[in-house]
């Protein structure tokens, strides 16, 4: 599954994943907001967001892939197995 995650760093909300609803539900990608403690240093972000992910979907680190946006607060991540 592929989904369109904003990802807020350095949030005192954290860890936390929201659900985004899309008004136009037949879209293939589904939309989140994760805020997160961790800063955007030396990846530290990037790592937390994949260990939150793993944890929100039930499944293993290695089935959450960052396929873009790896240095932007917009990325789009797909969950392998979901």
């Amino acid at each position: 599954m592929i989904y369109s995650v904003t990802v807020k760093p350095g949030s005192k909300k954290g860890p936390l994943v929201v659900e985004t609803s899309l008004a136009d539900s037949a879209s293939a990608e589904k939309s989140l907001t994760v805020y997160l403690r961790e800063k955007p240093v030396d990846g530290a972000a990037n790592t937390a967001l994949v260990k939150l992910l793993a944890k929100h979907f039930d499944v293993a680190k290695s089935c959450v892939v960052i396929k873009s946006g790896a240095s932007s607060r917009h990325k789009i991540v797909e969950i392998i197995g979901r």
